[in-house]
């Protein structure tokens, strides 16, 4: 039997990776998405006539019950959210609507319609915030710093409630950042990656950054995905850090960067702007991703630098190909 998974933000970041790795195991991809009046599917372009894309809005209960009944779904893989943290300060309720909200909507549907399904909910390392203990693992407590954050901890918490008060299969991945070249542009690595290639490609000759000394824990979105398919594959549902176990600073990202077009004093290319600081910093966030290494047998392949090195390149690549 053909297993059939629903992807909610199946055209962000992480579910185009899922979509492909999931049907490089023949399953039958069905996708959630919105209708917008200029649809968004670059990421999902080139595997659109392999999946179904059903229409609805992780803000409407109905239309989620809907996408529930008719993927018939073994699996449901809950990645649609307001994912943006800077942008959670200026719109704190939309980002409660869709990222806390809305996995309670995502729940409800599979209880009242698939309760047999498995689901996944993208939890974050930004629920850490300002963290109690480094580096952080399954038992650290939260302390949010950020609108999203906190919506993502009523995220996780929900999802655990519906585990103990259902027996639904429920499971949390809290992921550490992790990029690649299909990042947004708004986020701090994919906009070093592209200001970097506009920089080789003389199309600029600035990038301007928010705060330098952040600290996080980088890993590719490629290899994270494949973890949150290992937790649905386990007999017992249960919450897992995923992460690298490293820890670089902005300043080291923009650095790997630079030496990606053969630039030792990136510094004269970087300008700082307080602009582009939040509110309430999360400083340094690292993870401990030993339980998923034990249990799920998973650990992260790309390394930071292969990872600086490929959005780079890919870029450069992108840039090239929309000048012609």
């Amino acid at each position: 039997m053909q297993k059939r998974a629903l992807i909610t933000g199946i055209t962000g970041q992480d579910g185009s990776y899922l979509a492909e790795f999931l049907l490089s195991k023949n399953y039958k991809v069905f996708g959630l998405t919105r209708r917008t009046s200029t649809p968004n599917y670059e990421r999902i372009k080139h595997i659109e006539d392999k999946i179904e894309l059903i229409p609805g809005d992780i803000l409407d209960q109905q239309s989620l019950t809907y996408a529930v009944s008719h993927a018939k779904a073994d699996e449901i893989y809950n990645l649609a959210a307001q994912s943006f943290v800077a942008t959670s300060w200026s719109q704190p309720v939309l980002t409660g609507e869709f990222t806390a909200l809305g996995v309670t909507r995502m729940l409800e549907a599979i209880r009242q319609v698939k309760p047999d399904a498995k689901f996944y909910q993208a939890s974050s390392s930004e629920m850490f915030g300002k963290v109690k203990q480094a580096p952080q693992n399954e038992k650290t407590p939260f302390h949010p710093r950020s609108p999203y954050g906190v919506a993502k901890v009523y995220g996780h918490w929900i999802t655990i409630n519906y585990r103990e008060s259902y027996r639904l299969f429920t499971v949390s991945g809290i992921l550490f950042n992790h990029e690649s070249p299909r990042r947004g542009l708004e986020f701090v690595t994919r906009k070093i990656s592209h200001g970097v290639a506009k920089i080789f490609l003389k199309q600029t000759d600035q990038i301007v950054l928010g705060n330098l000394d952040a600290k996080r824990d980088w890993g590719f979105a490629g290899d994270y995905v494949e973890a949150m398919w290992l937790m649905l594959q386990q007999k017992k549902p249960d919450d897992y850090v995923i992460a690298t176990g490293e820890n670089h600073s902005v300043a080291e990202f923009i650095q790997e960067a630079f030496k990606v077009i053969g630039i030792d004093n990136w510094r004269k290319f970087v300008k700082v702007s307080k602009e582009f600081f939040r509110p309430a910093e999360v400083d340094f966030l690292v993870g401990d991703y030993s339980k998923a290494k034990k249990i799920l047998g998973w650990k992260p392949k790309v390394t930071f630098k292969q990872l600086v090195k490929m959005m780079v390149e890919a870029d450069i690549q992108l840039l090239k190909k929309n000048s012609r």
